[in-house]
């Protein structure tokens, strides 16, 4: 399984006919301590790039981005009562929803993991 990443910081995670999106480690924490998360409706259709989703911390609040575009099939529960869940495990247990891909082949738009490294390091 392949992760790919957005300029903007989310990611994507694509398992058979399901794409499970959230936000990197570097966003998380660049955020700070997250402090709310409005997550999409499920049934939702959304666009690539579209926003998909809406975290506050205690530095600022910031959209999260549609990597692909699809339509959310599931969210995660445990963030409406644990948002910090983002924090401590953002590629993980932190993941934000699941959507049915509307074209994988968005997915060729996106960074690998080693070149969202190297884009990181671009940042800095």
């Amino acid at each position: 399984m392949t992760k790919y990443y957005t300029k903007e910081h989310e990611w994507v995670e694509v398992v058979g006919e399901v794409a499970t999106v959230g936000i990197s480690v570097h966003a998380a924490h660049e955020l700070g301590d997250i402090t709310f998360i409005e997550l999409p409706a499920t049934g939702k259709t959304v666009s690539q790039s579209e926003v998909l989703a809406g975290i506050e911390s205690v530095k600022a609040a910031s959209d999260v981005y549609a990597p692909l575009s699809g339509t959310v099939i599931e969210v995660n529960p445990d963030l409406e009562s644990a948002p910090e869940i983002v924090n401590q495990s953002a590629e993980g247990e932190g993941w934000l929803c699941k959507l049915e891909p509307a074209d994988l082949s968005e997915l060729s738009a996106l960074m690998d993991e080693a070149k969202y490294q190297e884009y990181l390091k671009g940042l800095s």
